[in-house]
Formats: C-alpha cells, sequence, structure tokens
C-alpha cells in the first residue's frame, strides 16, 4: 500500500458523484496492539477503522463520529471513532471461541448498528439501522439509502496488517444516481479486488477502475492512532461518584483506577485526588497528555 494512514478525496468532472479512498496500515497496527484479538475480530475491526474513517470525510466542524456495531452474538461489540483531526481508536468485545471464516452478521447476532455525531458545539446526531445482509458494508449502504437518501456504494477490507475502503456516492440532490452515470460508474467500481483495495496506490487503482472518466483527486489527509483519554478527564468522570463512595474505595484498596478501554492506559487516584477533586477551593492540577 502506497498511501497509508491516509484518507484522499475524488470527485468526477463529468458526473455528479463523489469518492472517497481510505488506507491504513502504522494505525491499524497501533489500534490492534493495545490488545490480544482474535484474527477474525482484527479484520472486523479492520474494516470498521477504514469505515468510519470515509465517513469521517462528511465532517464540516470539530467533533467525532462513531461507528458501533452492538449484538448478541460471540463478538457483542464493534466500536471505531474518528474525530476531525484524523485520530482513529478502536475497540472489540467478544465472548467466546470464534471460527475463522464467519462474516460480521454471523458473529454479531442480533443486533443493531450505529452512527453517532458528536459536536463538540451543538446537537448530537445518532442514526440506528439493523445489522442486515452479509458484510459491515452492505449494512452502510443501507443506512445511507434510508437515513441520507443518498445512493452509495462502499467496498471494506483488511487482512489484519492492512485496511481500506473505498466509497463512491451520489451528491446530494442530484438525479444521476437513477440513471445512466451511476449504473456506468458504480459498475465500473464494483470490479475493484480485495487484493487491489488493500495494495495499489491510489492514483493506479482510480486510473485502472476509472481511465475513461475525468477523475479529479484532492490532497490527501493523515490518519493517525490517537486516544484522547487523559488523567485529568478520568479524574472528571469520577464528579458522578458520591465523595462518600469514592473515600470508601479509597479506604479498601488504597486507589481507584481507571482504565481506558481503548489503549489500556491505567489511571490511578488516591485520598488526596478525591479530596481535591470535590473541594470547590482547588482545581485538579494533573493535566494528562492525550497518547
Amino acid at each position: 500500500m502506497s498511501n497509508p494512514d491516509q484518507i484522499q478525496r475524488f470527485i468526477f468532472d463529468n458526473a455528479d458523484l463523489r469518492g472517497v479512498l481510505v488506507g491504513l496500515e502504522h494505525s491499524y497496527h497501533d489500534a490492534l496492539a493495545r490488545h490480544t484479538y482474535p484474527e477474525v475480530v482484527q479484520e472486523l475491526l479492520g474494516e470498521m477503522l477504514a469505515a468510519v474513517g470515509l465517513l469521517s470525510s462528511t465532517l464540516k466542524f470539530e467533533g467525532r463520529l462513531s461507528l458501533q456495531a452492538i449484538g448478541d452474538g460471540p463478538v457483542s461489540l464493534l466500536m471505531a471513532e474518528c474525530n476531525h483531526q484524523r485520530d482513529l481508536r478502536a475497540i472489540a468485545r467478544w465472548n467466546d471461541a470464534l471460527a475463522d471464516q464467519q462474516g460480521l452478521i454471523a458473529l454479531l447476532g442480533k443486533g443493531q448498528l450505529a452512527i453517532t455525531i458528536e459536536p463538540d458545539q451543538g446537537k448530537r446526531y445518532q442514526g440506528i439501522v439493523p445489522m442486515s445482509g452479509d458484510a459491515l458494508a452492505q449494512c452502510l449502504e443501507q443506512y445511507f439509502e434510508h437515513s441520507e437518501q443518498l445512493a452509495t456504494r462502499i467496498k471494506l477490507a483488511a487482512d489484519g496488517q492492512r485496511a481500506a475502503g473505498f466509497l463512491l456516492q451520489a451528491l446530494p440532490g442530484d438525479k444521476s444516481a437513477d440513471g445512466e452515470d451511476w449504473d456506468r460508474i458504480t459498475c465500473l467500481g464494483d470490479t475493484l479486488t480485495d487484493d487491489e483495495l488493500l495494495g495499489l496506490d491510489n492514483e493506479p487503482m482510480l486510473f485502472r477502475l476509472f481511465h475513461e472518466e475525468q477523475v479529479r483527486m484532492y490532497e490527501a489527509d493523515s490518519l493517525r492512532f490517537r486516544c484522547d483519554c487523559s488523567r485529568e478527564r478520568s479524574l472528571n468522570a469520577l464528579r458522578s461518584v458520591p465523595q462518600a463512595e469514592l473515600e470508601e474505595i479509597v479506604a479498601e484498596q488504597g486507589h481507584i483506577e481507571i482504565d481506558c478501554q481503548f489503549c489500556n492506559q491505567s489511571y490511578r487516584f488516591d485520598a488526596v485526588d478525591v479530596g481535591a477533586l470535590f473541594s470547590a477551593a482547588v482545581t485538579p492540577d494533573a493535566p494528562g497528555q492525550a497518547h
């Protein structure tokens, strides 16, 4: 992959369609390195990370977009996030021994897919669709069709080492999704293989698919793994617990420990920290370093 850890948008000058390409390598490795995931979960998380990278191309504000799949199967949770700074993180939970060849729906069982947009300033939005079809890409296509009324084609691939995503979408208000342009371009896009998506540089990939079209590529943006947890944020999260209860935990255990599920960073707080947290005269002065 010649375009690792990048997101790149492109448009068609002769059709009202847009496209996005995402390639992940180091950021994918960093997200997996924090946990010991089975091989099939590593691949599913790679698809989730690539998907949330594609979806983040729509962010026009400061905030974050998350993609969460919850089910009653052997894999109970898949979650990936990307913010406006192109910081990625992801997590999965699984219960039983997993068959390597099982697909997303078989592993998640009965469940739903949620897409959540959280602006730093403004109203939170969440769209929910049932888990259906054979793959995450199909679920996302159905979300755009039913919730956004946007004709969309998505392809995702991951092999535990690399992950990548490809999106084609009709522009809002465009009617070409029912016509010749949409049919022609999506038919060409459907010829893209997993090996090509994971292995080819963006420019030759698009030339291979659309050499008879007029494709304009925008400058690529970098993607990286970065968890925004911190000691300060973890301490502030304890404010919702009564002080007496926190003091009791410290008395019994010697400290309170909070673990970040995304990056496995641990934060410990003692009686002095708890006292400072609830003191009107003292402000916690242990700013954490996001990593």
